[in-house]
Parts: structure tokens; C-alpha cells; sequence
């Protein structure tokens, strides 16, 4: 996947407490500009696949979502969506794509972009970007936890964004 030119790094990660549980998602061009937010309740690839799609709606101008998600990596870079639109969002297995509810808009708006490229980083393995969006995801996971958010509701906890240029 050819990264675009000019292309900003948004740091992406998704975590639940359970499965489903309290989840929580999170995005950061670094420490001082990111966001996160909740879903309860929710799925780690739920919330993997929200964080991507609120950086690529949040963020204007060319982007590499950097995610520790293959799940959200593969989808892009080998094409699974392709194939679950020519068979009207049905897997290869015949059964409806899971959290079509946010691949749906997220393939849709990378394609209308067409400035959007998708990277692979390891989890848990030092790399400071990737370390901290997940801090950001785990703490918005204990907030769901201790919310008394209605379920599938979504509440932005943070958005520290001065400027985006």
C-alpha cells in the first residue's frame, strides 16, 4: 500500500474489558494531539476498527493509520472490502461481515479520500506512539466501565486538537 505524500502518522488502538464489554478507542498524531472515546457495550475489533474510522473523520489531509490491528491492516491492504461489497457485505464463508456498522463508512470514506494508506506496527513491543494510544484506549475502557452511558452509546472523552495543521 503506497504510503501517500505528505502523509501524517495517526497512531491508532482499540481495547475492551471483556468481550463484548466496556470499550474504548483512541487516535494521536502525538502526546499532545489525540482523542478517545467509549462504547458500551463493545468488541476490541469494534473498537480497533472505531479508531481508524474517527482519525480518517477527524483528520484532514494526507494520513498513515499506524494500527497494531491486522484485522484493520488486512482489510486495506488485501482488499477484503472489495470482496465483501461485490457480495453485498457477505464474507467469503457466507455469513454477514461483522461491525459492518463502522466498515461500511470507513471503507467509504477512504475510497472517497483517496489519501488514506494503512500500516502494521506490534502491540506492546516499546514503540512510544503505539504505547500511548493504547494508555489512551485502556483509560477510555475504564470510563465506559464506570459509565452509566446507555449501551451503544458513544461519548468523545478527549479532543485536544489545537490545530491540525
Amino acid at each position: 500500500m503506497a504510503v501517500p505524500a505528505g502523509a501524517r502518522s495517526v497512531f491508532t488502538d482499540g481495547a475492551c474489558s471483556g468481550n463484548p464489554g466496556p470499550g474504548g478507542w483512541a487516535w494521536a498524531l502525538s502526546t499532545e494531539e489525540f482523542a478517545s472515546g467509549t462504547e458500551n457495550p463493545s468488541t476490541n475489533q469494534r473498537m480497533e476498527i472505531r479508531a481508524a474510522l474517527e482519525a480518517v473523520r477527524s483528520l484532514s489531509g494526507p494520513l498513515l493509520v499506524v494500527s497494531d490491528s491486522t484485522y484493520v491492516v488486512n482489510c486495506f491492504r488485501d482488499r477484503w472490502y472489495a470482496g465483501w461489497q461485490a457480495r453485498g457485505w457477505v464474507t467469503s464463508a457466507r455469513k454477514p461481515v461483522a461491525n459492518r456498522d463502522l466498515w461500511e463508512p470507513l471503507v467509504t470514506l477512504v475510497a472517497q479520500r483517496g489519501d488514506v494508506a494503512f500500516q502494521w506496527v506490534k502491540g506492546h513491543s516499546g514503540h512510544e506512539m503505539n504505547d500511548f494510544v493504547d494508555r489512551l484506549a485502556v483509560e477510555a475502557s475504564r470510563q465506559a466501565g464506570v459509565s452509566a452511558a446507555a449501551p451503544n452509546e458513544t461519548e468523545n472523552l478527549s479532543h485536544q486538537i489545537d490545530t491540525l495543521w
